[in-house]
């Protein structure tokens, strides 16, 4: 397994794929607003390849409800009037909209029914998509599966690419709504697939348990907006806070960062001041962090502006709980953390693996505080310059080399046998 990407080696003009008709299923479908992986993936690979993104199939229930995404809405008028199904993204990228509805199924109570009726939603979804391959005349196709366990458990079999890869970025066993039948189907999944993918180390180590054909390829992240010289100044609501600063910035989410962390922070030392920027879950609203006067809720704030609250901070922080889904999930705000040139004190994790020699990781929330302590007081930082190139070094252009090279690979092995 290529567990590890070394970038000054590896370079795209030596592994690039060219002139490929590539056909990409997600978990989310191009016309949501938020970034994604795999929006950014279709991106870098449509430079020197056809591309087409299929949208998540319609299911009966959300065709027949109240659509309260627009994205969604729109989806459902193209159903009705089986029309504009293709719709020009780029020169060489389509998305395509799936008009055949599949059923709901992810309540039923046991997975051997569950695998009956997802076969049938498969079929349907898979004639879709060979009727837009036809329209487009794709050939000799790449199928890139990004984290779709469900309706594309099936598509190796039914569309017959060249090479199915599975593309692991989030661990969904984690998640209430794919856990039930999700443990079962995605290590089979991985097993069948021609080449598994992941975007952390920890995912690709899952991975390669089930399938030896298994690459790390990296994260890649537009850091454009966290650039320290264009951040001129800090926000008036922030320079209005007493220093030291300890920040984070992210969504306020309690199935993923740590209360007592917070807490910890908090009463080791009444003089700093812990700023939190994001939107904030229903536990955190109603938490008792809000009684305690050195912690400041800033609430969500453009992504514009992010980085000028990063510029304020003096020490970056990621309080993360460890649970199956942030285990092995990529920290994508280390990156814009170190981007802005920032001391960082993180939660270890087998992902922050990657970060070590970047940044301070705590074992267990009480050491937080020493290791705030050991960046304010103590002078003993990181290079924080070595932290901002490594940063910079994450690129899609960088991770899609990584899934050249996997490709590249496994033709060689197959030559070779």
């Amino acid at each position: 397994m290529l567990r590890n990407m070394d970038t000054k080696t590896i370079t795209t003009k030596d592994y690039l794929i060219q002139g490929r008709d590539i056909v990409i299923i997600s978990i989310q479908p191009w016309y949501y607003e938020l970034g994604s992986n795999c929006k950014n993936i279709a991106t870098e690979l449509a430079k020197q390849n056809r591309v087409l993104y299929v949208n998540i199939p319609i299911t009966r229930k959300t065709y027949f409800s109240k659509k309260d995404n627009e994205g969604v809405a729109n989806h459902c008028r193209i159903i009705k009037n089986k029309s504009n199904t293709i719709e020009k993204i780029d020169e060489q990228m389509w998305q395509f909209y799936p008009t055949t509805l599949i059923e709901s199924i992810n309540w039923l109570p046991f997975t051997t029914i569950f695998k009956i009726i997802n076969k049938i939603n498969n079929k349907r979804f898979a004639a879709d998509i060979q009727k837009a391959i036809t329209t487009l005349q794709f050939k000799n196709v790449i199928l890139f599966n990004d984290n779709d366990i469900y309706n594309g458990f099936h598509l190796k079999e039914l569309l017959s690419p060249a090479i199915y890869i599975y593309y692991m970025r989030d661990f969904l066993q984690g998640f209430d709504f794919w856990k039930k039948h999700s443990k079962v189907l995605e290590p089979e999944l991985i097993r069948k697939a021609d080449i598994a993918v992941a975007n952390s180390l920890y995912y690709a180590d899952y991975c390669f348990g089930f399938n030896k054909h298994s690459t790390y390829i990296g994260q890649g992240c537009n850091l454009d907006l966290f650039d320290p010289e264009k951040v001129m100044e800090i926000p008036v609501e922030l320079s209005r806070i007493s220093k030291p600063i300890i920040g984070y910035v992210g969504a306020l989410d309690s199935s993923r960062l740590d209360h007592d962390i917070l807490r910890i922070l908090a009463k080791a030392n009444a003089n700093w001041q812990i700023v939190l920027v994001g939107p904030q879950d229903e536990a955190f609203q109603q938490s008792d962090l809000h009684q305690i006067s050195n912690i400041h809720f800033i609430g969500k704030r453009p992504i514009e502006q992010l980085a000028t609250y990063i510029k304020g901070f003096d020490v970056c922080i990621n309080p993360q709980l460890i649970n199956l889904v942030t285990s092995g999930n990529y920290p994508l705000k280390i990156d814009e953390y170190l981007a802005m040139g920032k001391p960082v004190v993180a939660t270890k994790t087998k992902a922050m693996e990657l970060f070590e020699g970047y940044t301070y990781l705590a074992n267990t929330p009480q050491e937080y505080p020493e290791l705030i302590e050991q960046v304010l007081y103590k002078n003993e930082r990181f290079a924080l310059a070595k932290g901002v190139l490594f940063a910079k070094s994450h690129t899609w252009e960088n991770s899609i080399t990584g899934l050249y090279k996997a490709i590249m690979m496994l033709k060689q092995e197959h030559n070779d046998n």
